[in-house]
């Protein structure tokens, strides 16, 4: 079935607005096809709390600076948890640090999941930021009035950490699940198999709402998710077709199978496609020649 998307997003920019009894969400003006309408950035705490999380401070842009400086200077922010390392999510974290005294907490540094022997990783990520605390799977992240747990879900980067809001049972998905779009797996730190290992992990779990850092809140996850899976099983499987009927590269299976997408998002189409191939090879499914193009086994 199609991915139940909602884009009836109608969000001011610079103001906090109250989502649920917990969570408030700051709106970033960084639209772009990427991003949609701009980075989310959450505040977790009750209406009269005093003590508050911020997760994925946003991109260093003086307006969002200005307005998020605004926002909290009546709180006191006690943690900072990041998503993943790219740059529309993680580099407002240091002001924000440097304004509240809050630590931050991630996976790690941007690639922190691969083998740092590996091949460079891909433009776009802040390689600025180091967490104060590194959380792994399972780790709790627990404040005055909230708990986390953290979700390591790997795919969409190597480092990408979900978190959730137990006193809810919300999810805050960062990349890897967005209420208005399919998610980009970019490799070499892009990995679809993980990523797909990692949509299988919060379909098993049992949350109440998706907060994803572009879009709306998901308020139906199960559904969403199988059809986040759906997406990408069929993908794969024209990716396929596409190879035994003879189109035999990248950019001519973009071509095909994303002709009625912005050509701005063809780039990524391809990184996405190649994602898939990688993961195609590896389970002996399709063979790379040393010319370039692929083909099914």
């Amino acid at each position: 079935m199609p991915i139940p998307f909602n884009r009836d997003f109608d969000a001011p920019y610079g103001e906090l607005r109250r989502l649920s009894p917990m969570v408030s969400r700051l709106l970033a003006r960084n639209p772009s096809p990427f991003t949609f309408r701009g980075t989310g950035v959450y505040l977790v705490g009750d209406e009269n709390a005093r003590d508050v999380a911020v997760i994925d401070p946003g991109p260093m842009i003086p307006a969002h600076l200005d307005a998020l400086k605004r926002i909290v200077a009546d709180k006191n922010v006690t943690h900072i948890l990041v998503t993943h390392t790219h740059s529309d999510h993680s580099p407002a974290a240091q002001p924000l640090k440097e304004w509240t005294g809050a630590k931050t907490y991630a996976f790690g540094p941007h690639g922190a999941g691969r083998d740092e022997g590996g091949p460079k990783i891909e433009e776009g990520g802040d390689r600025n930021f180091v967490p104060d605390v590194a959380v792994r799977d399972n780790d709790v992240i627990a404040g005055n009035g909230f708990t986390f747990d953290c979700v390591y879900t790997p795919g969409h980067t190597s480092n990408h950490m979900c978190y959730g809001l137990r006193e809810e049972k919300a999810l805050f998905t960062g990349d890897h699940v967005m209420g208005w779009s399919t998610t980009v797996v970019a490799p070499p730190d892009g990995d679809m198999a993980q990523y797909m290992a990692s949509l299988r992990k919060l379909l098993a779990r049992d949350d109440r709402v998706l907060y994803p850092t572009h879009g709306g809140p998901v308020n139906d996850p199960k559904p969403f998710l199988q059809a986040y899976i759906d997406h990408r099983l069929e993908r794969e499987a024209q990716i396929l077709d596409c190879l035994r009927e003879g189109v035999h590269t990248i950019p001519e299976i973009v071509a095909r199978l994303y002709a009625d997408v912005d050509k701005r998002l063809h780039a990524p189409a391809a990184r996405s496609v190649l994602a898939h191939l990688i993961q195609l090879e590896r389970e002996g499914r399709v063979e790379l020649h040393a010319d370039g193009y692929f083909l099914a086994v």
